[in-house]
């Protein structure tokens, strides 16, 4: 059913293409302009024909303007069946107009919300109130009214209505009052995620407060061509509101073919691992699991080291930096015949940019912007029927809280080593073992060896040990959960791994303690776990 446009009610927070996009509606199309008060102002200085809202409800804006919409005549006229001869009859009786177009865009909550020392008023002041119930009179009644929430889709309304000769239709209407509702819903849901914030700071749980029903908002960000295996549709969702922070779902890529459902999950496990540390560090993941990684003085003896934390594994893997790629870091990577499937990074210098991309045509560059910290926030896990939701494993390491287990201590160098392994452990599928070693003097660090998601902690081990090979002996060992047997500790030993971090807290302790003790092996202790299953 097609339907003309003859009167709009504008009501806009975001005024990007209000003006050329009123001038047409107008000027084109001969509609009536209503308008409230910022909205109104924009229209007039520019010569637009326009209407207050006041003179249709013959009430002004009060409580500085915080009811300026919600009254009897702004909502009849958009919620009145225009096929119902009683709803019509009661219209013309009380004089009220009939509203065939709603443009409303919210008051910016989200954005307000995220500003830093912003006051709990003025994040107040911008849940708005009218503009929702607007949008939903205006959805509801979609058979006669067509609603906009987005000045991307004032093109798509021109151009509806240049098809159909200044009308809408059924479609189109129903297309955008779908669109209208979810706005509504993703509003309401950064205002609950917003009190859920502040309940959360409040009682100090860093982890952020869950509500008894939890509403994730995601917004389609890329169509896959498959999942995991080609036989699995797929999608890449982004949250929404989108995320502030640098992070793979805003990441733009800059080179390469598609990026694909494994692509993404690797390349957020290696920019997870690499933001942790401030020193120029790469990381090489493989299938989710770190297959190496180092921190150095430069970008490029940090790549290279990490590289040949095993070479093997990282041919075809996902690379991740933490500074801006330069040229010696590029020429390296494009040496010889490493490959790689993707390269994250917070930018490129432009020469680097172009070896890179002259390198392999299909090779996928992306940049995020500086890392600023951790990515912070809450894990989803779906489960059949379920899911579940849990605070990002962050900020419990505080390397000045370890205990020392045993009789001798690490030295300072092997102190620096354990923080290291210790960190990268944190992205190791458990149960994850990780070996490292480092410079006495400097502050290069490397993984030699990782041990990952074996079902028994000692298998881990005895992987780690054989994938660093003669590079164990002198190395460091990090677990990301106790050992529970004196076993893991005296394969450590035999290999000649010089210092050992651990959680505690296994019944069995006093075992793992001993045996260190017997092979003069420094241990220390946590506190904290950080399983990744």
């Amino acid at each position: 059913m097609l339907r003309p446009i003859r009167r709009a009610l504008l009501s806009v927070s975001d005024k990007t293409g209000l003006v050329e996009f009123a001038r047409e509606l107008a000027t084109r199309y001969g509609v009536e302009l209503v308008a409230t008060g910022g909205t109104k102002k924009a229209l007039q200085e520019a010569n637009l024909p326009v209407k207050d809202v006041a003179e249709i409800t013959n009430f002004p804006e009060i409580l500085d303007g915080r009811v300026k919409t919600l009254h009897p005549a702004i909502f009849a006229g958009l919620l009145a069946k225009r096929s119902d001869p009683k709803h019509m009859q009661t219209l013309g009786v009380h004089r009220l107009p009939e509203f065939d177009l709603v443009v409303c865009n919210l008051y910016p909550f989200e954005q307000v919300s995220q500003i830093v020392g912003v006051s709990e008023a003025e994040v107040i002041e911008n849940i708005d109130i009218g503009g929702p119930t607007m949008i939903r009179a205006a959805a509801k009644n979609y058979e006669a009214v067509t609603v906009l929430v987005n000045p991307t889709d004032y093109p798509l309304l021109l151009a509806e209505l240049k098809a159909s000769k200044g009308q809408t239709q059924m479609a189109f209407r129903r297309r955008c009052a779908s669109e209208a509702f979810v706005r509504v819903a993703e509003y309401d849901n950064a205002i609950k995620d917003h009190f859920d914030d502040t309940i959360a700071l409040e009682e100090q749980d860093s982890g952020g407060t869950l509500s008894a029903i939890f509403m994730p908002m995601f917004e389609l960000a890329q169509r896959l061509r498959y999942g995991e295996n080609p036989h699995q549709q797929a999608m890449f969702y982004r949250e929404s509101p989108r995320p502030t922070h640098p992070c793979i779902a805003n990441a733009e890529q800059l080179h390469g073919k598609e990026l694909s459902f494994n692509n993404i999950l690797d390349l957020d496990a290696a920019l997870n691992l690499a933001r942790e540390f401030t020193e120029p560090a790469a990381v090489v993941v493989k299938h989710g699991n770190p297959c190496g990684a180092a921190i150095a003085p430069t970008l490029v003896q940090a790549y290279n080291m990490a590289w040949d934390g095993d070479p093997l594994s990282a041919f075809g893997g996902i690379l991740a930096f933490n500074k801006t790629v330069d040229k010696p870091t590029a020429a390296a990577l494009t040496n010889g015949d490493r490959f790689v499937e993707c390269v994250v990074a917070p930018d490129y210098e432009p020469v680097a940019l172009e070896m890179l991309t002259n390198w392999k045509k299909n090779v996928r560059l992306l940049s995020t912007g500086p890392l600023t910290g951790v990515a912070r926030g809450r894990d989803f896990r779906r489960v059949d029927g379920g899911l579940l939701v849990q605070a990002r494993d962050v900020g419990a390491d505080d390397a000045g809280k370890w205990q020392k287990a045993t009789t001798v201590a690490p030295t300072p160098e092997q102190k620096r080593w354990l923080w290291f392994a210790w960190l990268v452990c944190k992205h190791v599928k458990s149960n994850g073992i990780v070996l490292a070693s480092g410079s006495k003097t400097g502050p290069e660090c490397a993984v030699v060896g990782v041990g990952a998601g074996q079902m028994s902690r000692v298998d881990s081990t005895n992987i780690a040990i054989q994938k660093a090979g003669h590079r164990a002996r002198g190395s460091v060992l990090a677990s990301d959960a106790f050992f529970p047997f004196k076993d893991n500790i005296e394969s450590a030993a035999a290999a000649g791994i010089v210092a050992v971090v651990q959680p505690g807290g296994s019944q069995r302790d006093q075992e793992s303690v001993d045996a260190a003790n017997t092979n003069s092996l420094p241990m220390m202790f946590t506190g904290v776990r950080h399983f990744r299953h």
